[in-house]
């Protein structure tokens, strides 16, 4: 059974048709990448798994249909954890009070020590920089930033929108080696990216999306030699 399955969904903002029809597995345990251009429908999927959106079509999630009364909070609680696109860090706050933020919704009074020192295991650099403003780190530190935030509500899914958005290619590097090193502690992972190439290099399967619906999927060691992928996206 399917860890995640998405069947015929639609989702729109007005009269603006984002996504037509989607259907889409992931597996317990994998890495998968959703790739495509700017405005394909990339970023509506995960903002429909992540309840913040209106949508017509099922999303089934470890055995149980979201949507209807589930409110984005209860699917957080349920374990699907997004991070978001652009970060979206709060600034003013420093490194410490960011990852508190990604601790509410446990229950009240919970230490969540023990988790920020796991974090600052697994990103040395937050640890070194546990007091200054979120404002204040480089983007790839937001970066990270941004993902420990997401591990305080302790994920079994994860849902990553752009994580090398904007970033140096040796910054990038660091990000995808701290994803794979998240998937290691046995997170599963939607992947949405731009770039490709990092994608499917570190992916088990992925899907290409385009205009709202999904035109190719499979292994993504397969779709990385598909001529297509390589003329459209990976620069061939």
């Amino acid at each position: 059974m399917s860890y995640l399955k998405i069947e015929g969904l639609y989702g729109s903002y007005g009269n603006i048709q984002a996504l037509k029809g989607i259907d889409l597995e992931v597996n317990k345990g994998e890495i998968v990448s959703i790739v495509g251009a700017n405005g394909a429908g990339k970023t509506t999927l995960l903002t429909c798994i992540s309840g913040l959106m209106p949508y017509k079509g099922t999303i089934t999630y470890d055995g149980q249909q979201l949507g209807g009364k589930i409110s984005a909070d209860k699917i957080v609680k349920m374990g699907i954890v997004q991070v978001p696109e652009g970060r979206q860090i709060f600034s003013e706050l420093s490194v410490i009070e960011n990852l508190k933020m990604g601790a509410y919704s446990r229950p009240r009074g919970e230490n969540p020590q023990p988790d920020i020192d796991r974090i600052f295991g697994l990103f040395p650099r937050l640890g070194e920089r546990k007091d200054q403003k979120g404002g204040s780190l480089s983007g790839g530190e937001q970066q990270m930033l941004a993902m420990g935030r997401a591990m305080m509500a302790h994920p079994k899914l994860l849902l990553l929108d752009e994580p090398s958005m904007g970033l140096a290619p040796v910054v990038v590097a660091d990000i995808f080696k701290n994803i794979r090193q998240l998937h290691d502690q046995g997170i599963t992972i939607v992947l949405i990216e731009q770039n490709a190439k990092m994608a499917l290099k570190n992916s088990d399967r992925a899907y290409v999306i385009e205009n709202g619906e999904i035109t190719l999927s499979g292994p993504a060691a397969e779709l990385a030699e598909n001529e297509e992928i390589q003329k459209a996206y990976l620069g061939g």
